[in-house]
């Protein structure tokens, strides 16, 4: 079994460079190979998925560790198999894809090759064991999938993959340093070992310093995490990637590469911060404001990608919300854990449909925006469906897997607020801020109906304005997508409403995987998914978005021109968070700030330099050797004086030269004197040595 869990991440790392060594002789061989590679870790996933189901999927009651050198530790349990399946099972579907996406693309060997990098490292993000392995493995995903976005190499696709390339390095650097703060604090990095730390901290007396230090690794990492998720207000890159990055791979990144973040997270919250009510709640606010935020971008945009990308943010928020409640309700979190589980797969599986069916789109138009691609999935019903499907999932529609989700999120919030009504719990917000925080959770639910039908309208149900570009789009019919395509889509599509139709055979179990993963291990109390009380959240929603988008998008998004009706951007660029503060902090502000103090410390400590050399360490007197200099001075200066007087006498008869060289070069060789004196004297030289040093030290460790 150990050998399996190391396969399932190198097995795909490996394939990529036979992958692209394959792709310099034959294209077709590399295509078919790299669904055979994504097909096999599918297969494999779908083993350990199963393997893990018969050893019991509602506890973590079997562990599968394996070390596989360089001090990597992978385990397996409910939820790794669960999320490792999905992933292998986007991937697989994603290059199924990407063979017809593709077809006209330049570099596709390029994106092969860096599509199977990925999987591998992103499989070994679900299946570390500590914190160690997932950083690895988490910074390999950052570098690797980085080529997606700049895949086309055009100016924006550059500049979008070096605002994501920003965020993950930084990210990293980030997290990193919260691992050693980590480290330094507990002894330790793995997982089990890692416990309710922070409690046991909070118990010990004399330990606020540490309690301090294990708050500050948490942020850090938090930092670090949330950047990879797409967390307010490290979301940027989210709606820059996506609009640039090919179709396949906004699915993988949307879907999966988020959830690696969200990993993270749920590591920090369910093993470290157990049940502590200040990190809870600072999660909970962070998912507020990640939820509202990206449902009121995706309302603003009118281009098709990026309105997913921004509905992803929001969506992740969503997500955060749950995890947040998790640690509020503390013993009573169930509802909440199995809610913001079941969210992170609805997720996934949605955005792997939406980002599809946007492909087809871009691969027949090469456009994105709503009013150029206005009415392309007019009698296109296969498509149609698709996107419905998806729309209606994310929607939180009723039947739907979304709604199932959001139900359970929504109900945690409900849960606690009763509880802090009975007086059995505590915390930072009060009762007033808790309502609010719900009605934030419906109205950004609405937001999202909202702007899922503005896409859905522009799509599939207006015409386009220019009525040749309509017929155009119409005479496409069966060949906008071919057959494996279709199918690829067709199967994401289907699970949507499947999972949504039958709640307690699927949902349920899914959620049962990943619950002990949270230190969830009581059995969760039955819902009544289709209940008054539970429907009236998604009604409540429901009315908000038909409002929303019958009154602010149909009549303020919209203007005439030249008699046609058309969509607008009513978002002001100055509004860009990126251009607005990032850039201008990060590329001019802070660097003139810490040239200005650096220069300070420079010339402070040259300033105590003179003043110890003036005061304590007063300096011997220099050297001055003016009236003798050496005897090269002497003899040089003789003999170039005794030219100087042969000239004289014949040459320079009427203007001889008067030069004293011997003096002269005396006196150069005096100044030399000095310098080097002054020179060697000086902290500056006496750090230029040490440095030297230090680098024969190290080169002679390592030879």
């Amino acid at each position: 079994m150990n050998l399996l869990l190391c396969s399932a991440v190198f097995f795909p790392m490996t394939c990529a460079v036979i992958g692209y060594v394959i792709g310099r002789k034959n294209k077709n061989v590399r295509d078919y190979f790299a669904d055979i590679v994504t097909g096999a870790e599918f297969g494999l996933f779908l083993y350990l998925f199963i393997n893990t189901v018969m050893n019991g999927s509602s506890q973590i009651e079997v562990e599968i560790s394996g070390v596989c050198g360089f001090g990597l530790h992978f385990t397996l349990d409910g939820f790794r198999a669960l999320y490792g399946t999905i992933a292998a099972f986007m991937w697989f579907m994603s290059t199924l894809f990407s063979k017809e996406y593709f077809a006209h693309y330049r570099n596709r060997n390029r994106y092969y090759l860096f599509l199977l990098l990925t999987l591998g490292a992103t499989e070994g993000v679900f299946l570390s064991a500590d914190f160690y392995t997932t950083f690895i493995f988490f910074e390999i995903m950052s570098f690797t999938s980085y080529v997606w976005v700049a895949h086309d190499e055009k100016k924006d696709s550059l500049r979008a993959a070096g605002t994501y390339l920003a965020v993950a390095v930084i990210g990293g650097l980030v997290m990193l340093m919260g691992i050693f703060l980590l480290y330094h604090t507990t002894g330790t990095l793995m997982f089990d070992e890692l416990i309710g730390s922070y409690e046991r901290l909070c118990l010990t007396e004399g330990s606020e310093l540490s309690q301090k230090k294990l708050m500050a690794a948490g942020l850090c990492m938090l930092f670090g995490f949330g950047a990879k998720a797409g967390a307010f207000p490290l979301h940027i890159w989210l709606p820059k990637a996506h609009p640039v990055a090919p179709a396949p791979a906004s699915a993988l990144l949307s879907g999966i590469l988020t959830k690696a973040g969200m990993f993270g997270i749920l590591i920090l919250t369910s093993y470290i911060f157990l049940a502590d009510t200040v990190w809870g709640t600072l999660i909970l606010v962070l998912g507020v404001c990640t939820m509202i935020v990206g449902a009121v971008l995706a309302l603003f945009s009118v281009d098709l990608k990026r309105t997913l990308a921004c509905s992803s943010v929001s969506q992740i928020g969503f997500i955060l919300v749950g995890v947040g409640m998790s640690g509020l309700l503390g013993e009573e979190n169930s509802l909440a854990v199995r809610g913001s589980l079941l969210h992170m797969v609805n997720h996934s599986l949605i955005k792997l449909a939406l980002f599809m069916a946007a492909g087809v789109v871009f691969m027949n138009v090469h456009k994105l925006n709503l009013n150029d691609i206005r009415g392309f999935g007019r009698k296109k019903p296969l498509l149609n469906y698709i996107f419905l499907m998806g729309a209606l999932g994310i929607g939180g529609v009723p039947l739907w897997n979304g709604y199932i989700s959001k139900t359970l999120i929504h109900e945690s919030i409900v849960e606690y607020m009763e509880l802090m009504e009975e007086g059995a719990v505590s915390g930072l917000l009060s009762a007033a801020a808790m309502k609010g925080i719900e009605w934030a959770f419906l109205i950004s639910g609405g937001l999202t109906v909202a702007y899922m039908t503005k896409l859905y309208v522009a799509v599939f149900v207006e015409k386009n304005t220019d009525p040749i570009v309509q017929e155009k789009y119409d005479s496409l019919k069966g060949s906008y997508m071919n057959k494996v395509s279709a199918a690829t889509l067709t199967i994401s599509a289907t699970l949507l409403p499947v999972m949504g139709f039958l709640p307690g055979q699927i949902m349920s179990r899914v959620a049962d995987m990943g619950q002990g993963f949270m230190q969830v291990h009581t059995q969760a109390h039955p819902v009544a998914w289709f209940s008054l009380a539970n429907l009236k959240g998604a009604a409540i929603s429901l009315i908000i978005g038909a409002i929303v988008y019958l009154v602010i998008v149909r009549l303020w998004m919209m203007d005439k021109e030249e008699e046609k009706t058309i969509y607008v951007n009513r978002w002001h660029p100055y509004l860009d968070l990126e251009d607005l503060i990032y850039r201008p902090v990060l590329l001019k502000a802070l660097p003139f700030v810490f040239g200005v103090v650096c220069r300070a410390l420079d010339s402070l400590v040259d300033l105590l330099v003179v003043l110890l050399r003036k005061t304590i360490y007063k300096d011997s007197k220099l050297p001055h050797e003016l009236e003798e200099g050496t005897f090269i001075t002497h003899v040089t200066g003789c003999f170039v004086n005794g030219l100087q007087d042969l000239g004289n006498k014949t040459i320079w008869k009427k203007n001889p030269k008067n030069t004293d060289y011997e003096h002269k070069y005396a006196m150069v060789y005096e100044e030399l004197s000095e310098d080097h004196t002054i020179i060697s004297r000086s902290l500056s030289f006496g750090l230029l040595l040490f440095c030297i040093g230090l680098i024969i030290t190290v080169v002679y460790l390592l030879v």
